[in-house]
């Protein structure tokens, strides 16, 4: 059987892919943002994750690290962000739940039982998060994570990776252990339209610069993932608002 899931080196490599797959196997959708073009969900793990990626330092905006950090490191919203990642993992009804987690996997090394919600029942749909759990698991001697996103605008998904890394070793430092890998899946991986010269620049520059090609080539891998390169057309923002 296949292995489904696709396996990255440095969180650059995973970034660039993303971008990829999403402007080759995408279609038009609508987002209360405007225009976005969709691709089907993906699965996929990464190996290190940090500042210090030279794809991240190459073509990332790190304009925008401290703000993106301060929604998982501040208990309080911070605009223009509608919601707090680090209040749901702190706070959530009253719950600390890094801390549970690090109990748990203390009096129970071996359990699978360490998820984490960031979501609640009956919250204000605009304020729905876009990370919606955390999994944390102790394999050989190291933690890893997975995170389950329900959306993600692939443009800015690194600047969600690397925070949550801090996560991670947040949690593996109070274990005493070390960072395994982040497994990350994403059910709407996506890109604004407004937002697809953009993308375009980066791939163009990483294809040129030769940077961020050592990811895993997905061969063997069935669906729309394992292919690249078709209708590049698509993320023109002049094909318009519901364009085919």
């Amino acid at each position: 059987m296949a292995d489904l899931l696709r396996r990255f080196a440095t969180c650059g490599e995973s970034w660039v892919w993303l971008m990829r797959h999403v402007r080759d196997e995408g279609g038009p959708a609508e987002d209360d943002r405007g225009p976005v073009i969709e691709a089907p969900a993906v699965l996929f793990e990464i190996d290190r994750i940090g500042w210090d990626d030279p794809v991240l330092a190459a073509y990332g905006d790190a304009g925008k690290t401290a703000l993106y950090a301060s929604k998982f490191t501040e208990v309080t919203v911070v605009p223009p962000f509608k919601y707090s990642y680090g209040g749901r993992l702190r706070r959530l009804l009253g719950t600390d739940q890094l801390s549970w987690v690090s109990g748990l996997l203390r009096a129970r090394p071996y359990s699978k039982s360490a998820w984490i919600s960031l979501t609640v029942p009956g919250e204000r749909p605009d304020a729905v998060p876009c990370l919606t759990s955390l999994a944390f698991r102790l394999r050989d001697g190291r933690l890893v994570m997975t995170a389950a996103f329900r959306s993600q605008n692939v443009l800015t998904s690194y600047l969600n990776y690397v925070p949550l890394r801090s996560i991670q070793s947040e949690v593996a430092d109070d274990l005493g252990v070390g960072c395994g890998s982040t497994r990350v899946f994403i059910d709407v991986p996506h890109i604004y339209v407004a937002d697809a010269a953009t993308v375009e620049e980066i791939l163009r520059r990483s294809e040129h610069d030769g940077l961020g090609e050592g990811e895993d080539s997905g061969e063997g891998s069935p669906g729309p993932a394992g292919r690249s390169g078709r209708d590049r057309g698509r993320l023109r923002p002049d094909r318009g608002r519901g364009a085919p």
